[in-house]
Order: C-alpha cells, then structure tokens, then sequence
C-alpha cells in the first residue's frame, strides 16, 4: 500500500474517534507494521497462539470469541474500525486469550507489541491515547458485567442496538445473540417482540 495513503488512512480514523494522533505518530507506527486483508470468516488468531504482535482494524469488523467446554462458540468482543485486534500481548499476557475472526472481509494493521509500546511510551501524546483505550477497555467490561447481572435479555439488546447502531446493522444475528448470551432463536423471538411493540404505538 502507498506510504501516503495509509497516513492518510490512518489519520482520518484518528481524527473521525477524536484521538487526535499526529502523522509523525503514525507515520513512526507504519514504519514497523505490515498491513493486511483477511477474508470474510478467516481465523487471525487462536486461543494459546504467542502473543508477540497485535493489531489496529483499518477498515471491516473483527469478532474475539471462545469455545466453552460444551463446544457452544460465545461472542466476546467486537471489533470495528479503530479498534484493536489479538491485543492480549498488549495488555501482559503472553497468551492469546481468545480466537478472533473476520467478520467481514477486513484490513488489519499489525505490529510487534514490543515495538508500539516502545512508541506509545515515548510519545506523550501516545501515552495519553493509550491511557484513554484502557479507561475505555474497563468502561466496556464493567458495561458487559452489569448487562449480565440486572438486565434481561430483551433489554441487552436494546442496549447493544442503542450504544452500537452500526454493529447491530452490519454483525450477523448469530453473533450478536452469543455476545448477548442468549440462542438465535430467542433473538429472533425478542426481535419480533419489539417490532410487534413498535407497530402497536
């Protein structure tokens, strides 16, 4: 890929989450990453692979999910543009603690781990981006925690649809009723609850 696209590439997703990262930054990022298409469906990453590089979404949308000791496949995060990828190095682990896969055919920036947190540290500005996706990283867990233990089914999805609009849109209903920890058909079931009830106002 051109050098001065993918800054540009780079700098619009900065600019559109308001990180306000410089393109020297990211120029120092593209410097020791590599960049590449997965395909719709295509594993990235498995539970128990080393953890030594991760990754940045360019553009598609990547699931992180595992499978329970029933052999049941459960949705954990999802990954859109802007967001990280088999980041589990990036926070300790030496470790891949899930398995990821493309959800939609999808560019992916990758990198050492080693080398971004040498960047990340060096840069102020860095530190602080990098301060704000922890902060972020923990408002979702405690977000994912507290949907589990006071809200029904019915109402997770509600709030999935309302925080994410555009995941609800674009991730495959068999994805989001295991993110939501529910079967497709119960999904189903709510869906056409709330459209019966909308329909009725």
């Amino acid at each position: 890929m051109d050098k001065k696209y993918l800054i540009k590439q780079l700098k619009d997703l900065s600019d559109g989450l308001k990180l306000g990262i410089s393109e020297e930054a990211i120029e120092k990022a593209i410097s020791f990453s590599r960049f590449r298409v997965y395909s719709k469906g295509e594993v990235i990453a498995r539970t128990g692979d080393k953890t030594t590089a991760a990754g940045i979404v360019i553009n598609g949308v990547i699931r992180s999910y595992y499978v329970d000791r029933d052999g049941n496949d459960i949705t954990q995060y999802f990954a859109p543009e802007g967001s990280w990828c088999i980041d589990s190095g990036m926070v300790g682990f030496a470790e891949m603690q899930a398995n990821w896969e493309a959800i939609e055919d999808t560019t992916v920036m990758l990198f050492d781990v080693k080398d971004m947190k040498a960047l990340i540290y060096s840069e102020e500005q860095l530190k602080n981006v990098w301060i704000m996706a922890l902060e972020s990283g923990m408002r979702y867990k405690i977000y994912r925690e507290n949907g589990f233990l006071v809200e029904n089914a019915t109402e997770r999805y509600v709030e999935f649809r309302k925080r994410y609009p555009e995941l609800a849109r674009r991730v495959p209903l068999r994805y989001i009723a295991t993110y939501l920890g529910i079967t497709p058909e119960s999904l189903s079931r709510i869906r056409s609850a709330l459209k019966e009830g909308e329909n009725m106002n």
